[in-house]
């Protein structure tokens, strides 16, 4: 009966050790992969915002260019609020030279 239970004591004894060593190996490499992780979820977040920065940052499309309709609209006003004294010759020209584009 000594023996039984020598060896019962011994196949305890290993066991809890090989289950000790088993959970500190797998608490390791659950570390170790979370660090993984958790680099290539920064990396991918990093290239998604370097991907949709530059698409909300780009500018509104420049206005279409006026039609001669709207330019001789833009022209007959322009020229009533000078004939009118409102706009000075400096400021006429001004806003001529912007309506024509030149």
């Amino acid at each position: 009966m000594p023996g039984l239970i020598r060896g019962v004591a011994r196949t305890a004894a290993i066991a809890g050790t090989a289950t000790a060593v088993s959970g500190r190996v797998q608490r390791r490499q659950a570390s170790k992969f979370a660090d993984k992780d958790a680099a290539t979820a920064a990396q991918r977040e990093q290239a998604y915002e370097q991907q949709v920065a530059p698409q909300q940052a780009a500018p509104a499309p420049a206005p279409a260019a006026p039609s001669e309709d709207d330019m001789m609209d833009q022209l007959q006003k322009l020229g009533d609020l000078h004939n009118q004294g409102i706009l000075t010759d400096e400021e006429f020209a001004a806003q001529k030279a912007k309506i024509l584009g030149s």
